[in-house]
């Protein structure tokens, strides 16, 4: 790829990996919706407690998602890494849940805003807000790039020396534009 209008693969990776995480929350914000109408529709369970529940349900599928579809290629290679991954996204989820359920609970406690259309729009805002975190935390944190990169992965699994890629252009020197005279 060349030319002006060719993304950067660093850039173009980035906006693959939105898609991806994009489609694996479309799916889990569907199914969150769902099972959070489901409950309050027909076990009549309170609006924060529904909520709660429906969040964990699409964050067990969300997990599913990530790993095995979006991060697939960032996996853990040991049984201690991945229960580490799954702590972890466990441990960024649940904060991710007190985001989201945090402003469903505001605004249905706090301004008694607990219609069924309130309640839906509240909830989809709080889904937005606590993705930003999310995303943010999962690609930090959880589903580390280590996996990018095979060679270096594996040559270290080996016992050996990490293997680092060698430039095939030698970086730019440096030039001052800067006149060190007095004009």
């Amino acid at each position: 790829m060349s030319g002006r209008h060719a993304l950067p693969s660093r850039w173009e990776h980035l906006y693959r990996e939105i898609a991806k995480f994009g489609l694996v929350g479309l799916s889990g914000f569907v199914l969150n919706l769902a099972v959070f109408n489901f409950i309050r529709s027909f076990a009549q369970w309170p609006t924060v407690r529904a909520s709660v529940l429906a969040t964990a349900v699409a964050i067990m599928g969300n997990y599913l998602g990530l790993r095995y579809f979006a991060y697939r290629n960032r996996g853990q290679d040991d049984r201690t890494g991945q229960r580490k991954e799954l702590g972890l996204f466990l441990f960024f989820s649940a904060i991710g849940l007190v985001i989201e359920n945090g402003v469903l609970f505001t605004t249905t406690y706090g301004f008694g805003w607990d219609s069924t259309l309130a309640n839906n729009v509240c909830k989809f805002l709080g889904i937005g807000i606590a993705t930003l975190f999310r995303f943010w935390s999962y690609r930090t944190w959880v589903f580390r790039t280590a996996g990018h990169q095979p060679e270096r992965t594996a040559a270290v699994a080996r016992g050996g020396a990490p293997a680092f890629p060698t430039p095939s252009v030698a970086p730019p020197e440096p030039v001052l534009n800067v006149s060190w005279e007095t004009p």
